[in-house]
């Protein structure tokens, strides 16, 4: 395990936060993730998130949905639920991940992708985060949003 000072993280955090390749220090590449998922199959996984979405609607919920998906294929579902629980935590994208997680019996989600209707808000965005999510798409365009990030307090 390679040991870095805090001024050298912070240059690491911001070479993969913008984009930016570097081609290796002490031996890590620090090229960005690269999605598992090709482009044909991301617009099938956004679809069955919009799915979720229009679930959502018709059950009187806010419209927002998402899908967690893992080599190819869906593993985990969520509709908002926030208005019908009445749960304030109840958002697609956390239903999605806890769908997710029983259904394959872990927390960890390492290999999975989230595809969620909307932009996921801080608290989606710190789930998937903790649950080792790999990559985020949002909205209809599929939008890559990256690896999920932790935005501290």
């Amino acid at each position: 395990m390679v040991l870095y000072s805090p001024a050298r993280r912070r240059m690491l955090y911001w070479i993969t936060r913008l984009g930016g390749t570097a081609v290796a220090l002490n031996g890590i590449a620090l090229a960005p993730a690269r999605a598992a998922t090709p482009d044909a199959e991301r617009h099938r996984f956004m679809a069955r998130a919009v799915e979720m979405r229009r679930r959502a609607i018709a059950s009187g919920d806010q419209a927002f949905g998402a899908v967690v998906v893992k080599d190819g294929r869906v593993v985990g579902e969520g509709v908002s639920a926030v208005l019908t629980t009445p749960d304030p935590t109840a958002h697609g994208e956390m239903q999605a991940i806890r769908d997710a997680a029983r259904r394959l019996g872990s927390e960890k989600l390492a290999g999975c992708e989230l595809y969620t209707t909307f932009q996921p808000c801080p608290m989606c965005e710190t789930a998937a985060y903790w649950a080792g999510i790999e990559r985020i798409f949002y909205g209809e365009a599929v939008t890559d949003g990256g690896a999920p990030r932790y935005r501290s307090c």
